[in-house]
C-alpha cells in the first residue's frame, strides 16, 4: 500500500480479513494504516532503491490517495503488479486532463477553460460567465486549491490566492445535490456498483453521506451506467469513485470529479454491504471475485472532524452507532479523525 492514511488503514483491515498481510510504504511514521499492518517502509516516494526493495517484497501494490507521483508507480511496476495502473493517475491528477477525458466519453461536466494568467482567466470568464470557480489543476481536495469568483474585480485576488499558473476556470453549476457512485472492476472485467450516495459538506469537507441517494430510479441508473463507462474505458482494476452534481436543469447529471481509489462517501459500506468498498478493492486487485453490493435499509455516515472526536464517549453510548477511530491523536481543525455509521433497516 502506497500511503498511510485512514483509507489505507481500512483497506489493511479488509485485507487481513481475507488472509492477506499489508506492507505500508509511507514517508511518515506512526501513520493510521501502519498501526494495523504487518510491515512498513518509511522512505520518500522518490527513493528508487527503497521503492525497488519494497516492490520486490510484495505480490501486488495499490495506493490510497491519488497524488502519488506517476513516476513512483511506474518505478514499482518494473518489479511487481500495480493496480490501478499509472495511466489513471495521469488522468485524475490534472483537472484539465480529467474533464477532457470525461467529455470525450460524451459525459457532461461543468464548462471549463485552461488558463495560465489572470488576463486569460478574465477572457475565459467572458464566455463562461459569473459566478465561476478558479481551481488549480493539481493537488486540490477538501476545498483546497479553489476559490469562487463572482465578478471581474475579484479575479486578481483569487489568482494570487491560488499561487499557481496552471488553473482551470470552471462554470458554476447550480446543483440540487452532490452524489457519488463507487464502482469496482475486477481483473476479469466484472463491474459492480454500490448504490448512489447523497453527500453534504461543511466547510468544503464531506460531513454526511446518506445511502441510497434520494433521487429517482432513472437518475440512479444513469449515474451507475456513467460510472461503469468510465472504468471500462480505462481498463480500471479496483474501486473508483465518481462524484456528480444533480440539477433540476439539463443536463441533470454532471461529473464533478473522479477519484481512483476508495472514498470517504463509501465508508457506510463497511456495515451496510456484504463486501465493503475496502474489501471490494482488495478482492479486485488480488484477482478474487467481487463481493455483493446490495443492502437493506438506509445508511448514514457522519464524519468526525477535528474536535468532533472528543464526543466519542457520546457516540459509544449510542445503541446502534458504529464507531471508527482512525488512530490519529493530534487533533487539528479540518482533520478527519474518524466516522460514525448508523443503519436504519427501513428505507426512507
Amino acid at each position: 500500500m502506497l500511503g498511510g492514511g485512514q483509507l489505507g488503514r481500512m483497506m489493511a483491515i479488509a485485507a487481513a480479513q481475507l488472509g492477506y498481510k499489508m506492507h505500508i510504504y509511507c514517508p511518515e511514521e506512526d501513520n493510521p494504516a501502519e498501526q494495523v499492518s504487518d510491515q512498513a517502509t518509511h522512505a520518500s516516494y522518490h527513493d528508487p532503491n527503497a521503492l525497488e526493495r519494497f516492490a520486490r517484497a510484495v505480490d501486488v501494490v495499490t495506493y490510497e490517495f491519488e497524488n502519488i507521483p506517476v513516476e513512483t508507480v511506474n518505478s514499482i511496476a518494473k518489479y511487481t503488479t500495480v493496480f490501478p495502473n499509472a495511466e489513471v493517475l495521469k488522468i485524475s491528477q490534472d483537472r484539465l486532463t480529467e474533464k477532457t477525458f470525461v467529455n470525450k466519453l460524451g459525459i457532461s461536466t461543468a464548462p471549463f477553460r485552461a488558463v495560465s494568467t489572470a488576463e486569460e482567466a478574465t477572457q475565459a470568464l467572458k464566455k463562461i460567465a459569473y459566478p465561476a470557480v478558479l481551481k488549480t489543476r493539481r493537488f486540490g481536495y477538501d476545498g483546497k486549491g479553489q476559490t469562487i469568483v463572482r465578478s471581474e474585480a475579484g479575479i486578481q485576488t483569487a489568482w494570487a490566492d491560488l499561487e499557481s499558473d496552471e488553473i482551470i476556470v470552471e462554470g458554476f453549476v447550480n446543483f440540487d445535490m452532490e452524489i457519488s457512485v463507487l464502482v469496482a472492476r475486477g481483473q476479469d472485467g466484472v463491474v459492480k456498483c454500490f448504490e448512489p450516495v447523497q453527500n453534504t459538506h461543511k466547510n468544503h469537507i464531506l460531513d454526511v453521506s446518506i445511502a441510497p441517494a434520494r433521487i429517482d430510479q432513472n437518475l440512479k441508473d444513469l449515474a451507475i451506467s456513467t460510472a461503469k463507462r468510465i472504468v471500462e474505458n480505462i481498463g480500471y482494476v479496483g474501486v473508483l469513485t465518481v462524484e456528480f452534481f444533480v440539477s433540476a436543469d439539463e443536463p441533470k447529471l454532471r461529473v464533478n470529479e473522479i477519484a481512483p481509489r476508495v472514498h470517504n462517501s463509501g465508508h457506510w459500506t463497511i456495515e451496510a454491504c456484504p463486501a465493503s468498498q475496502f474489501e471490494q478493492h482488495i478482492r479486485a486487485i488480488c484477482g478474487l471475485p467481487l463481493g455483493g453490493v446490495d443492502f437493506v435499509g438506509e445508511a448514514q455516515m457522519t464524519n468526525l472532524i477535528g474536535d468532533d472526536i472528543l464526543k466519542l464517549p457520546e457516540y459509544l453510548a449510542e445503541e446502534g452507532a458504529h464507531i471508527h477511530h482512525y488512530g490519529k491523536f493530534d487533533i487539528k481543525p479540518g482533520r478527519k479523525m474518524g466516522h460514525v455509521t448508523r443503519i436504519n433497516p427501513q428505507r426512507s
